[in-house]
């Protein structure tokens, strides 16, 4: 399968206005956003927990990251609530599910495969104090993509000319871009050479960016 593979174009997916879709697990469902693969495959998505479900047990062979957008995210290593940033990298396992429900932006098979760096945050714990209306947190960074974590007063922008690609989620709250306005889950992919200026509406926004990754992004070798 293939969906938004073609990573030299603007892509802009509204990700509330998608119907869900039932993964191999009963109770867990799924917005698919980029997808090369099928059941295994680098893939970007929204996925969802009922209350009482739970994914089988895995290992990570191609790294996982993810963000916990509402809810709380479970496995045998803790609980994760809404705003916890995770990375799994590749060689981890866990038994993923959410006694309470959840739902999470996750991106699989993206990471270097030497990457062993597994660390859970707190988004808004990290955030230092705004500037001109802007406060922004570098969560990750290393020699392929750099990812932050971004707070925005209305009105303000957010600008960036980084290489490699540049893409972001809608944590909260409202950005424009060009033509398109994006509400909360709302996510945008911008192409090599592209450059991000998104401007918050009239509540302030709340944005997760990655940087950089996109000239790496192939299928998953299995």
């Amino acid at each position: 399968m293939e969906l938004n593979s073609d990573f030299s174009s603007r892509v802009v997916v509204h990700s509330d206005q998608l119907k869900w879709q039932p993964s191999p697990m009963k109770g867990v469902d799924r917005r698919m956003l980029d997808r090369i693969g099928g059941e295994v495959a680098r893939a970007t998505t929204i996925v969802r927990y009922a209350p009482g479900s739970h994914f089988s047990a895995h290992s990570h062979t191609g790294g996982e990251e993810f963000i916990v957008l509402d809810g709380v995210f479970q496995d045998e290593h803790g609980d994760y609530p809404a705003g916890t940033y995770v990375r799994n990298p590749p060689t981890t396992s866990h038994t993923p599910g959410s006694e309470p429900g959840c739902t999470i932006f996750v991106k699989l098979w993206q990471f270097d495969m030497e990457d062993r760096n597994q660390f859970r945050k707190n988004m808004a714990d990290e955030l230092p104090a705004p500037v001109n209306g802007l406060a922004i947190v570098t969560l990750h960074s290393d020699a392929r993509e750099v990812v932050t974590y971004s707070h925005l007063d209305p009105g303000v922008s957010l600008e960036s000319d980084a290489s490699g690609g540049i893409e972001l989620l809608v944590i909260d709250g409202t950005i424009t871009n060009g033509e398109d306005v994006l509400h909360k889950n709302g996510w945008l992919r911008l192409p090599e050479g592209e450059k991000l200026s998104a401007t918050a509406g009239a509540e302030g926004a709340k944005i997760w960016m990655k940087s950089g990754h996109l000239p790496y992004a192939k299928a998953p070798a299995v």
